[in-house]
């Protein structure tokens, strides 16, 4: 297997032992890590569930992009949410930004997040040949 690191100052940077994103097999397969609602211009997080779920689409697809990618591209999306009752909110905003056919996606509640972000979201992007 080759591995291909995924950097952008476009996203946050990591604040911890991981990269943005790791490009696999051949290059098709790009595994993001999670994007909280930092501003990568401050490292600031935004305020509020819908400024927070608006800048990790938004990092998440800087990342993409930096991959050579587009959000039409993502097959799967894990979503981390410390309250369950913001996932209307997650819909909602997500109906922006992503067309049909939809990437598949799980929705877990957790107690907490880095930074004390309200949601957190990793994907899968898988680019064609």
């Amino acid at each position: 297997m080759s591995k291909f690191i995924i950097q952008t100052d476009d996203a946050p940077q990591a604040i911890g032992t991981y990269s943005q994103a790791v490009r696999v097999t051949g290059g098709e397969t790009i595994y993001l890590s999670g994007q909280i609602g930092l501003d990568p211009t401050n490292m600031e997080m935004v305020q509020g569930i819908d400024a927070q779920i608006e800048q990790v689409i938004t990092n998440l697809k800087a990342v993409i992009v930096a991959s050579s990618g587009s959000l039409s591209d993502v097959v799967k999306l894990n979503v981390y949410l410390t309250d369950l009752s913001n996932f209307s909110r997650v819909n909602e905003i997500m109906g922006k930004h992503f067309s049909q056919p939809y990437p598949a996606r799980a929705a877990i509640g957790v107690s907490a997040l880095p930074r004390g972000a309200l949601v957190e979201i990793d994907a899968v992007v898988v680019l064609a040949k």
